[in-house]
């Protein structure tokens, strides 16, 4: 079973590349932001309180998406082995993922972290912003502030997985299929 983090700010193609790798591989996929997204729309108390977050570009407190990413590997012990898009995004969170998998027998095999340049990252954002509606994706300052909250409380995760020889750092621009193949490289190793 392969446990894939699946990396990069907002806009690198995480989504994308994930779809197609979960057709290749018949992995599992988990994304926090879809989980996070459905549960504000639901409405819900925590809905609520996660919207106050997102709705600023800031991240959701760690204990949240924890318990989520908890609830997700205890029903996903079994299989080709899960994608997990956006997660962990602090390094708290990755300290935890550990713990987490551990407890269930299993383990991170690879970082891929997607790289794509910042003023590429906000065309993307607002292109798709246009496309899907989305209110984190239709406002540029929004989008900036992601991007900069990404630099400075995510980014570090990576150097959580260099630090275990688990991370790889592939680069996100290009054609789908181009990026595509870059990360097939790095699973094929696995």
């Amino acid at each position: 079973m392969k446990n894939i983090v699946l990396f990069g700010p907002p806009g690198a193609g995480k989504g994308t590349q994930a779809e197609k790798l979960i057709a290749k591989y018949g992995l599992d996929h988990v994304s926090t932001g879809d989980v996070i997204r459905a549960e504000i729309k639901s409405g819900s108390e925590l809905g609520k309180l996660v919207k106050s977050y997102t709705d600023k570009g800031e991240l959701v407190p760690d204990q949240v998406v924890i318990d989520i990413i908890a609830d997700y590997v205890l029903k996903h012990k079994t299989g080709n082995g899960n994608i997990f898009d956006g997660f962990p995004r602090t390094t708290f969170q990755a300290e935890e993922f550990d713990k987490i998998l551990a407890a269930n027998g299993l383990k991170v095999d690879v970082m891929l972290s997607l790289t794509v340049p910042d003023e590429e990252l906000v065309k993307r954002l607002l292109l798709r912003g246009k496309d899907s509606g989305r209110a984190d994706d239709s406002n540029e300052d929004v989008i900036k502030n992601r991007i900069s909250v990404y630099k400075a409380q995510t980014a570090v995760v990576a150097d959580y997985y260099a630090a275990q020889n688990k991370y790889a750092e592939i680069n996100g621009v290009g054609g789908i299929d181009e990026i595509f193949g870059r990360l097939c490289e790095v699973i094929d190793t696995l």
